[in-house]
């Protein structure tokens, strides 16, 4: 990536942040290229384990909660694997400036973030008529008012504040107070 050290390290650490935080990210080709290995390098301080592995981790991360969750979730996961910790699967290119997109996650995933066996369009259809069969049972048998509709009250003239319209300004534009010359 061409820009400024500054630049570049953020560029790279705040999606390690999210990466580390969430399991898996949607991003760039370009942008996963640069964050898998300081990435894997964060896996590798987790897998070790000391205090100073702790502390140069939390340099990149910059947050406690994450460094804690890498070393207590995420490096006992790789404990036994030597490297490849993240991979980079391709999505297709973006609509607006054909940029490739990429998912760039975890190998092994952390207790919750695991894929979902079924499909979620076969389970959502059967909870769809399940729950319409039973939505109309259960107004089939217990027949319950409709709420009223809200009303807007408007208040009389004499009750209403002495503010005018945009606070006076349509005054100014009024034809009547202007001298005829």
């Amino acid at each position: 990536m061409n820009r400024f050290t500054s630049w570049r390290k953020a560029t790279v650490s705040s999606p390690v942040r999210n990466l580390i935080n969430c399991g898996r990210i949607k991003t760039t080709k370009a942008i996963a290229a640069a964050i898998r290995p300081e990435a894997e390098k964060m896996v590798t301080l987790a897998k070790q384990g000391t205090l100073a592995a702790k502390r140069r981790a939390y340099r990149t991360l910059c947050c406690h909660k994450l460094v804690a969750k890498l070393f207590g979730e995420i490096g006992p996961l790789f404990k036994d694997v030597q490297g490849g910790y993240c991979r980079i699967l391709n999505l297709g290119n973006r609509r607006g400036d054909n940029a490739e997109i990429v998912l760039l996650e975890f190998t092994r995933l952390p207790k919750g973030k695991e894929k979902p066996a079924v499909k979620h369009s076969a389970v959502k259809k059967e909870s769809a008529v399940i729950d319409a069969e039973t939505v109309k049972e259960e107004s089939a048998g217990a027949a319950q008012p409709k709420p009223q509709k809200k009303t807007r009250q408007y208040l009389p003239e004499d009750q209403k504040s002495g503010k005018k319209f945009l606070g006076g300004i349509k005054g100014i534009f009024n034809k009547k107070d202007k001298p005829t010359p």
